[in-house]
C-alpha cells in the first residue's frame, strides 16, 4: 500500500491505496471520531475528502458539539534529563528559547 496525506479546512487525512479493491482509501486523522472517505480516482478521493470534512463540521454543529481540531499547536515531551539538558546548552548556543529552538528542530525533521 502506498501512503499520501491530504488537507482540508486544517483538516489532514491519511490516504492509502487499496490494491485489492482497487480504490483510494482515506480517514481523518488527529480527532477521536471516525470520519473515512473512498474514492476510485484522484478527483473523486479528493471530493469524497471535503465532502467527509464538511459533513463532520456539520454533524458537530447539527448535535451541538464543538468539532475536535486535527492539532492544537500544544506539545509536551517526555525526555531524560540529559536529552533535556543538551537540547536546553543547543537552544542557547543559537540564541534562542528552548521551546522555538524544539519546534524549529522538529519542523526540519519532519520535512524530510
Amino acid at each position: 500500500m502506498s501512503m499520501n496525506a491530504m488537507t482540508h479546512k486544517g483538516y489532514i487525512a491519511r490516504v492509502e491505496y487499496d490494491a485489492d479493491d482497487r480504490i483510494f482509501v482515506g480517514r481523518l486523522v488527529g480527532v477521536d471520531d471516525i470520519v473515512t472517505f473512498h474514492g476510485q480516482a484522484v478527483e473523486e478521493l479528493e471530493a469524497a475528502f471535503r465532502d467527509a470534512v464538511d459533513h463532520y463540521l456539520d454533524v458537530s454543529a447539527k448535535i451541538g458539539r464543538k468539532p475536535q481540531k486535527s492539532y492544537t499547536g500544544n506539545l509536551m515531551l517526555r525526555v531524560t534529563p540529559e536529552i533535556h539538558a543538551r537540547a536546553a546548552i543547543a537552544a542557547e548556543l543559537a540564541g534562542k528559547s528552548l521551546n522555538q529552538w524544539a519546534a524549529e528542530t522538529l519542523d526540519r525533521a519532519a520535512s524530510h
